[in-house]
């Protein structure tokens, strides 16, 4: 899918390289790629060079060459072998020496030091990461990562329009669920089920979606904790089955924890929704442009124990964008404030010793006047 060269987005990061007297970016994540240039790579041999004043470099395999023509915001598109019979060497050594070659111009030059997380590539199941020879071809570079860190964080308009498409696509994945889960499945065959309308409905959304990729864990009844995997336990009746679920739409995401009940709602988890839904409002109310990330933090962590529960050990705030999980973070031992344009996941949870509980999460966006939930799949489940 081809989008028209988003601007607003591009003279953000240049402004934010002046502040920092950083005369061009060389990045290498497939994020920071697709941020950058559009280029969404098929297998991680990427990178990108962005000048402060000039044209970006896109570097990819020769395999690529009519996807970069195809979606690419940049002219200057270098490719190298992805096999080459005379140099032995993997594709990434030369996508490598074809990036400093690019950047060789520029004198301050910030790279991707203290990146922490990347999103995949298109391949996703092996992503490629760096080597150290990919950091010791930079011996002076400053540090890339805080400056797209706060480029990254406000959304442009074209930004919100591609994750809007990845919050259709999730929630309409979890309506054909809701439709079709049926107690006794395996939490697996539940998944399945998600994922498949993702990546079979998403792929081609209204026309506007190349690629759509799922991503879930799914846990039911008992079953529901925290950083556990996918199993084969079986969907309960009358208890919940949650799905923590990330869509990537073209490299934009989503990431949304979803509830279904097959039957009534057990009374023990019809309480504790009614918690959580009362913590989880609190907490939007609190998002307005200038309020604190901390504090944020605190509201929902001390929501919860207040009512008796164990906070969670998970993360109950963060933003989303090229990435499921990106800046800004909320966090009691952080700063850092909500700003107008960004767009946070939210996701408060309780747990009990034992197995089961509950987590729901949506994206907002932070507008002038409050918050917008971007997914049109209820939070309350209970119908």
């Amino acid at each position: 899918m081809s989008w028209p060269r988003d601007d607003a987005k591009l003279e953000r990061v240049r402004s934010l390289m002046a502040d920092q007297e950083l005369d061009a970016l060389v990045v290498r994540a497939p994020d920071n790629v697709l941020y950058l240039t559009n280029f969404w790579g098929m297998k991680g041999f990427d990178a990108a060079v962005f000048p402060r004043a000039g044209d970006p470099v896109l570097i990819t395999i020769e395999p690529s060459a009519q996807d970069a023509a195809e979606t690419a915001w940049t002219q200057d598109v270098r490719f190298v072998p992805g096999y080459d019979a005379t140099d032995p060497r993997p594709p990434a050594a030369r996508a490598l020496e074809t990036a400093c070659e690019a950047a060789r111009q520029f004198g301050r030059v910030g790279l991707e030091l203290s990146l922490g997380t990347q999103a995949t590539d298109r391949m996703v199941g092996e992503p490629t990461t760096y080597t150290k020879a990919w950091f010791d071809s930079f011996p002076s570079a400053a540090d890339a990562t805080p400056v797209l860190n706060a480029a990254r964080a406000i959304k442009t308009e074209q930004e919100l329009e591609r994750m809007r498409l990845a919050n259709e696509i999730a929630a309409a994945a979890m309506e054909h669920v809701a439709r079709e889960l049926k107690p006794g499945m395996k939490e697996s065959e539940a998944a399945a089920l998600w994922q498949g309308f993702v990546h079979g409905e998403g792929t081609g959304w209204r026309g506007k979606v190349e690629l759509a990729f799922g991503f879930s864990l799914v846990w039911s009844g008992p079953g529901i904790r925290t950083f556990t995997a996918t199993g084969h336990r079986p969907v309960q009746e009358h208890q919940p089955t949650l799905f923590e679920i990330w869509v990537c739409a073209d490299g934009y995401w989503c990431d949304h924890t979803k509830n279904v009940c097959p039957g009534t709602l057990d009374q023990r988890y019809d309480e504790l929704l009614d918690v959580l839904l009362g913590v989880y409002g609190r907490a939007l109310d609190h998002c307005r442009p200038g309020a604190s990330l901390a504090e944020l933090d605190r509201i929902i962590r001390a929501g919860i124990t207040d009512a008796g529960l164990d906070e969670p050990t998970h993360p109950i705030a963060h933003g989303v964008g090229a990435r499921a999980h990106e800046p800004p973070y909320a966090h009691q031992a952080g700063g850092g404030t909500i700003e107008e344009g960004m767009v946070l996941a939210v996701e408060p949870g309780a747990y009990w010793e034992g197995g089961g509980g509950l987590r729901v999460e949506d994206n907002f966006l932070i507008t002038a006047d409050g918050v917008e939930k971007l997914s049109s799949y209820p939070d309350d489940f209970r119908r």
